[in-house]
């Protein structure tokens, strides 16, 4: 029983953890390295198109929900690879000839 109750506690403290990191509604993260400009990640709008956290934050993509600990490149995303796992034109629209759906120049 006294193992039941730690493993429920364990699990309901990574479940809270991971939701308070996540990008929360009405918010965006802003990557502004690129030079064909910013681009905006609404985490709702993921949401929204069916995907759930844990199909990117994982320890082939993302391993943790903190902006900036994996470096994105346009070539990795061609190669199918971050990003590129879902804009490939099946799932999701191709990244590969729509720079302006992600890149926003202000």
């Amino acid at each position: 029983m006294r193992i039941r109750l730690i493993v429920t506690a364990m699990f309901l403290g990574v479940t809270v953890c991971g939701v308070a990191l996540a990008v929360p509604s009405g918010k965006t993260l802003t990557f502004s390295e690129s030079p064909m400009g910013k681009v905006y990640f609404d985490g709702q709008v993921h949401k929204d198109a069916g995907v759930k956290c844990m199909e990117c934050h994982n320890d082939g993509m993302f391993p943790k929900m903190k902006q900036g600990t994996v470096k994105v490149t346009m070539e990795d995303i061609y190669a199918g690879r971050l990003c590129g796992v879902c804009h490939n034109g099946q799932r999701a629209f191709a990244a590969v000839g729509n720079c302006g759906r992600c890149h926003i120049r202000d």
